[in-house]
């Protein structure tokens, strides 16, 4: 019995932008140059294979680190999804002559960037803002630039639908479909004659967490079901290597089956759980106080939270309309009625059993009371409420959220 890998490894509190002096060798002929999601290199007789381009700002770092492995032509670039953080780096890594590789689905994504990087951008940067701005600053230093590359657009030369094989210099490459995976043009590498898989970010950034089947910076939803299905198909390849997007590969096939066996189960339980609940009538804040791993399905929470899921889950099959009252239906908020629950009540009033709450070990009682009151009145109380918050929180996203409003309430 293995114990669970997310409880050694780093979170995702540690994921940095491109830093490594050099690029560091995981097998023969395979080497890692870690970023806000790594990139890698296969070398082979005829060339070099490299497997995702990081940010923008990062591709220089990588081009660099790679040619001093190998500066032999780079004949493939494989994306294994098409989030920014894989390929923004894009025209920097590639030669004239490359051949980009994606899943057919790329298109989606490349567009979703495109008409929504400036949303995206603005709705992620509480989490990343400070973590970006100095590995940028690093990096200029790095390079002697303050010119650094803007994300690439991915022109893609070559796609497939479910599965592409392709043999460099002699060596055996596999490309699998994962549409489970945090995009619908997901892909795994597989090397078939060694029993590596570079699994890139299909299960999330941080391996053994459960996944984020939708993120609080906004994406579209995931599917649970075909979550599952891609955490099988990895398996059922029975890798020995498992090159993650970050941190130090996972290695043994008895464990690397424990681990994804573990998953796969936790999200199922997870789905049938909430669909159980579901038609049993049961409304979703309910289930996401009552649904819990057992131990047996022990995974980490640290980028995902169950919680998250069960109401993912519940959205992606039902939408946003939850039956709970007729506003849901119109743009009428409880908003625009704080006034007047703060002249009817007072604020005072309305503080005093906040803070009540809040003393009472209740923190969201009192955030939702605090915020019916000028944030001028409310501050302290806003500001508590989320320490209290902060302090349980083992969560990526959940914490740099609590911050960023600590901040904004100091």
């Amino acid at each position: 019995m293995f114990e669970p890998v997310y409880l050694s490894r780093p979170g995702a509190d540690e994921i940095r932008p491109a830093a490594a002096e050099r690029a560091e060798e995981l097998a023969p002929g395979l080497w890692c140059s870690p970023g806000l999601s790594n990139a890698y290199l296969l070398t082979t007789g005829d060339g070099r294979v490299i497997v995702n381009t990081g940010m923008g700002f990062e591709g220089p770092v990588h081009r660099a680190n790679f040619d001093a492995v190998d500066n032999s032509p780079v004949r493939y670039i494989i994306l294994t999804q098409g989030h920014v953080d894989h390929v923004g780096g894009l025209d920097s890594v590639r030669d004239p002559d490359t051949v980009v590789v994606a899943q057919e689905n790329w298109t989606l994504w490349r567009d979703d960037n495109e008409r929504l990087i400036r949303y995206r951008a603005s709705r992620s940067a509480f989490a990343f803002k400070d973590t970006l701005k100095t590995g940028i600053e690093a990096i200029q230093r790095r390079l002697g630039t303050s010119r650094l590359p803007a994300p690439s657009v991915p022109a893609v030369d070559l796609d497939f639908e479910d599965t592409l094989a392709l043999v460099v210099g002699g060596r055996r490459i596999e490309l699998l479909a994962v549409p489970g995976g945090e995009t619908t043009d997901s892909l795994v590498v597989w090397l078939p004659d060694e029993r590596i898989c570079l699994c890139g970010n299909t299960f999330g950034p941080v391996f053994g967490h459960v996944p984020n089947l939708v993120t609080i910076r906004g994406d579209r939803y995931r599917d649970a079901l075909t979550a599952i299905s891609s955490i099988e198909r990895v398996r059922d390849l029975q890798p020995e290597l498992l090159v993650t997007g970050h941190f130090a590969p996972i290695t043994g096939a008895e464990r690397i089956n424990a681990e994804l066996t573990r998953l796969r189960s936790a999200v199922q339980y997870i789905h049938d759980q909430t669909v159980a609940g579901m038609n049993a009538g049961k409304d979703v804040a309910t289930l996401m106080r009552e649904i819990s791993l057992p131990p047996e399905y022990d995974v980490g929470q640290g980028y995902g939270k169950v919680a998250w899921d069960v109401r993912a889950i519940w959205e992606n099959y039902s939408g946003w309309f939850h039956h709970r009252s007729t506003t849901e239906l119109y743009p009428v908020g409880f908003d625009a009625v704080a006034a007047d629950v703060v002249e009817l009540a007072g604020a005072d009033a309305l503080l005093d059993r906040a803070r009540a709450h809040l003393a009472a070990g209740r923190p969201l009682h009192a955030i939702h009371l605090a915020e019916l009151v000028p944030d001028d009145q409310a501050r302290a109380v806003l500001r508590q409420a989320h320490q209290t918050l902060l302090a349980d929180s083992t969560n990526f996203w959940e914490s740099a959220w609590l911050e960023h409003q600590i901040a904004s309430n100091s």
